[in-house]
């Protein structure tokens, strides 16, 4: 939550700075109106970036622990990375390690799933920003 903002501008900031201008002189030349620049020069040119850090953005969300402990009261309504902190044994001193990580690697399925999927899209985004 406190991460995701900053990286999110940052990386696309970085990125939009990386489009010549002279995209959008000829694209006004040939007769385009701002939308149409948007949706057909920008959008595309920003699908990587876009993937990437909203991609990188739901992770760091997926796994925020502090502030999902904090406000939460219930167990209802409490986030993953909670509920696996919350599990316990039979007694206050016993800890069912294979519950946990049996639990723990369910979890990150999801995760792992998303990051193959995109993976030519993060490293893509995270990389053509940079590029002088």
């Amino acid at each position: 939550m406190i991460f995701s903002l900053p990286f999110t501008v940052w990386v696309m900031t970085s990125f939009i700075r990386q489009i010549p201008a002279e995209l959008e002189d000829a694209a006004r030349m040939d007769g385009c109106s701002t939308w149409a620049m948007i949706w057909q020069i920008y959008f595309p040119l920003l699908a990587p970036a876009l993937a990437s850090t909203g991609l990188l953005a739901f992770i760091a969300s997926w796994n925020e622990f502090l502030f999902a402990l904090t406000f939460t009261l219930s167990d209802t309504v409490r986030t993953v990375p909670v509920g696996l902190a919350l599990i316990s044994g039979a007694s206050r001193f016993e800890l069912p390690f294979g519950t946990i990580m049996a639990a723990s690697v369910i979890v990150t399925v999801p995760l792992i799933l998303l990051v193959l999927v995109f993976q030519r899209r993060i490293v893509s985004g995270l990389t053509a920003g940079a590029v002088k």
